[in-house]
């Protein structure tokens, strides 16, 4: 566990009076989070971490029902992290809550609440990129500067770096993203939800059940790669093979290995390009222990330092949020209550950050 801990801030940022407690708001999908650090001689001590996932009894994320999980829960997981904390609201110095990528109806749960706690005690707000707080709180964890991100998860696939005070992405999926491409096929064969049990995903699960491999569409286009061919391959082959299960461990085998040595291929040419000694691996399926270890073989195989951030904060969640939120205050980016906006589709290079490189 996180809790408790401290981490040397690993990017240069302005002094500050401090210390510090930032609280952090995440409700881009199916989680609404909220984290709780304070800040204090460029040092991070986390003192909450809580979160609730919307689990949907069938298919995929609906936002409507996601949004309303979280109007139901929001105030409960504040109350938790402030008690977790051993503070109360009064003590927060900043909100901080991801603006975006995400689900527009989810956003705007997170927004309001935000707003209302910036404006009512009258704290300075802070609008969070989601994907770059999935970057930085991997960077703060990981005790890296300057590393290869690859950032994976249901609603991304990308490799990036930074340069000029920006995240350049240097690939990315051209279609749907890993983790939704898991997502989609174990829950379209049968399999789930729940996508993860025991800590494991469902497609590891039913790739237990065979050893063998069956070639499947395989495409990698420079350092972009599409995974839609690869889904509906492996659907046609799924179906065909009906309930039987050796069968269906086959396919899910040959799916995610796949998959991952796809974005294996794309991390080294990227490695090979950029000269990284590197690899940051966050986003919610970083946590998968297979693509663990291939990243940690071909970090070993190219000398570089590899760090796979933790499940607690490879998926969604709001530590992620008020780290990012401690950086943007720190550099004077706060807006008033009524200025913030949620922004669905922003990019994570679309703005300059003070403390990159």
């Amino acid at each position: 566990m996180l809790v408790k801990m401290s981490f040397k801030i690993p990017v240069q940022v302005p002094s500050a009076k401090s210390p510090l407690i930032v609280l952090g708001v995440e409700s881009t999908s199916h989680t609404f989070g909220v984290g709780v650090i304070e800040f204090q001689d460029n040092s991070v001590c986390v003192l909450a971490n809580v979160s609730s996932h919307y689990k949907p009894e069938r298919g995929g994320i609906h936002p409507s029902e996601a949004s309303q999980h979280h109007v139901n829960v929001a105030h409960e997981v504040v109350k938790r992290a402030l008690s977790e904390a051993g503070i109360s609201i009064r003590d927060v110095n900043v909100v901080a809550v991801a603006v975006g990528p995400g689900l527009g109806p989810c956003l705007r749960v997170g927004a309001t609440l935000a707003r209302f706690i910036s404006a009512y005690w009258e704290k300075p707000l802070v609008p969070v990129n989601h994907a770059v707080a999935h970057i930085e709180i991997g960077k703060l964890v990981g005790s890296m500067r300057d590393p290869l991100v690859v950032y994976v998860s249901g609603g991304n696939t990308l490799i990036a770096v930074q340069k000029d005070k920006r995240y350049r992405v240097l690939g990315e999926t051209l279609d749907i993203p890993l983790g939704n491409l898991l997502d989609t096929f174990t829950r379209e064969i049968g399999i789930a939800p729940p996508y993860v049990v025991g800590g494991k995903h469902a497609i590891d699960i039913c790739a237990e059940w065979s050893s063998e491999f069956t070639p499947l569409p395989y495409t990698v286009k420079g350092s972009d790669l599409s995974f839609s061919g690869l889904l509906t391959a492996a659907l046609r082959i799924a179906r065909e093979a009906g309930g039987n299960k050796t069968q269906l461990g086959r396919i899910c085998n040959s799916l995610r290995e796949t998959a991952f040595n796809m974005l294996i291929e794309v991390v080294e040419r990227s490695l090979m390009l950029t000269g990284k000694r590197e690899i940051l691996l966050v986003g919610g399926v970083a946590s998968n222990i297979v693509l663990r270890e291939k990243f940690e073989t071909i970090a070993r195989f190219y000398g570089a330092r590899y760090y796979g951030t933790p499940p607690e904060i490879a998926g969604d969640n709001g530590l992620m949020i008020a780290y990012t939120g401690l950086l943007q205050y720190l550099y004077g980016r706060t807006v008033k209550p009524e200025e913030l906006i949620v922004k669905q589709r922003v990019r994570l290079d679309e703005e300059i950050y003070p403390w990159l490189l």
